[in-house]
């Protein structure tokens, strides 16, 4: 996997279109989808007095020399953090599919030097990461505004290296009020080859903390079944 600058190069891959080249395939949710860009979280700031982005980064072990990928990284709170911790040895790729968003981030990474950090535009059902190249991947308050989650986590799955993490910071409260109930998420992640490994409810972070690893096989998208939201409800 090759990173250059971000002051030389910003990738932007394929427009943002639902379209995929496996049709229908691929299972519906079987929940509603929280409207992307709707909920402003909060502000770094308040985000950084409650310790948020160092509780994560610890709880996911990350390390000098890791390579890191930010899913839905909007205006950089996780990247800029990241990439301060896994050092000018490691890489931070952050995704969007906000190309405004993307350049925001752009000109931050520009203007705070961050050689390590590269940028790419994904799509509503796919992360456009490439194979086997990240050590942990980040979805933080963002999982819930997927259109597609079944497919764009089995797109997900082949990124992570051996070993390799997918974190996930949520909120329990229903789907359409931007957060995820935490036994849905852990079933829609058990669906398409992931297995929960660890889980934490952390005030600090204005909700969980969720940690998953790749199962040995990644189911056919045919064989993929859609999680009941409402059996969930009932535990």
């Amino acid at each position: 996997m090759r990173f250059t600058p971000l002051a030389l190069t910003v990738v932007l891959l394929g427009a943002c279109s639902g379209a995929n080249d496996t049709g229908s395939v691929f299972p519906a949710p079987d929940r509603p989808v929280s409207q992307a860009g709707s909920n402003q979280f909060s502000t770094e700031t308040q985000r950084d007095s409650r310790g948020e982005a160092q509780t994560v980064m610890e709880l996911a072990e990350i390390r000098p020399g890791m390579t890191v990928a930010d899913i839905g990284a909007g205006n950089g709170y996780y990247t800029v953090r990241l990439a301060e911790r896994v050092g000018p040895e490691g890489r931070v790729l952050a995704q969007d599919i906000d190309q405004k968003a993307l350049g925001r981030l752009a000109r931050r990474v520009e203007r705070y030097r961050l050689d390590n950090v590269s940028i790419r535009r994904g799509e509503f059902a796919d992360p456009k990461l490439p194979d086997n190249s990240f050590d942990r991947i980040f979805m933080v308050h963002m999982y819930h505004e997927i259109e597609q989650p079944y497919e764009f986590l089995w797109r997900m799955w082949p990124a992570l290296r051996a070993g390799g993490q997918v974190i996930v910071v949520d909120i329990d409260r229903p789907t359409d009020a931007h957060g995820i109930d935490p036994l849905l998420l852990s079933c829609e992640f058990s669906r398409v080859g992931f297995e929960l490994v660890a889980f934490r409810d952390a005030p600090e972070l204005a909700g969980y903390y969720a940690q998953f690893k790749a199962t040995a096989n990644r189911p056919e998208p045919g064989e993929i079944k859609p999680c009941r939201s409402e059996s969930m409800a009932q535990g």
